[in-house]
Formats: structure tokens, C-alpha cells, sequence
């Protein structure tokens, strides 16, 4: 079986998505699938790895049977990305209550700084298989 990490993240938020295409855009090893946290697939990861719906705020990041949250999740996925993004991994050295106070700022405000779209996103024939 192919080995993938798992992101899951909201599907209606502009910043998420735009996130999703950042990652999309930057995954040289192909080593990332999504699902959105709205769908069937997000709802069942998150029941499995016991994340309630308070968790529905953050990022998280499947990697084989350990889910990330918040920070954490950001800065694994920053550092999978490598090149220049791997520096911003570097930031997992600060307390993580520092890291998640100010992930925790812009996620309950990425709705008023980023907008909202009223469905989740529609991958393109060419980008499905990224998608669970």
C-alpha cells in the first residue's frame, strides 16, 4: 500500500484552500492526500484519532497513525515540503503554547480576514487522486 500523509482542513475557508493549493503546488515527493474536514473521510479520521469538533479550528495532519493539531500540524507539513519552507519547522523549538496562541488567533479570525465560500472544494479531473 502507498504511504501518504493526510490533511485535513476546512473546506470552505479561503485561507485553507488557499493552503491546499499552496501544498498542492509545493508537494515535490508527493507525499500528500486532503480531504476536507466538512466531508464523510474528514469526519471518520477525526472519530478515529478521537479529535472532537472544537478540532474543527485547526489543521491536522494524519501521519501513519498519529494525528497533529494546530501548530504542530503546520510546521510537519512545512517541513515535508523541504527546501526554504523547512526553515519555518524550525519555529517547533518555541513552546507550543506560544506557537498555538498565535495559530489560534488567525484561525478564529480566517473567516473575517479571508472569507468564506459556501461548498467545499471541487478537485480538477487532473488533481482527484490528491483528494480522499
Amino acid at each position: 500500500m502507498e504511504k501518504f500523509k493526510i490533511i485535513l482542513f476546512d473546506g470552505v475557508c479561503n485561507l485553507c484552500n488557499s493552503s491546499v493549493n499552496f501544498i498542492i503546488d509545493n508537494d515535490r515527493r508527493n507525499v500528500f492526500k486532503f480531504a476536507s474536514l466538512q466531508s464523510e473521510t474528514g469526519s471518520e479520521l477525526r472519530k478515529k484519532h478521537n479529535l472532537s469538533s472544537k478540532d474543527i479550528d485547526s489543521v491536522i495532519l494524519i501521519d501513519a497513525d498519529r494525528a497533529y493539531i494546530k501548530s504542530d500540524a503546520a510546521l510537519r507539513i512545512a517541513a515535508e515540503l523541504g527546501g526554504i519552507y523547512k526553515v519555518i519547522s524550525y519555529l517547533r523549538f518555541m513552546p507550543k503554547f506560544i506557537r498555538d496562541f498565535f495559530y489560534d488567533i488567525i484561525a478564529k479570525n480566517r473567516y473575517k480576514w479571508f472569507g468564506k465560500k459556501d461548498t467545499c472544494r471541487i478537485p480538477t479531473p487532473e488533481l482527484k487522486s490528491k483528494f480522499l
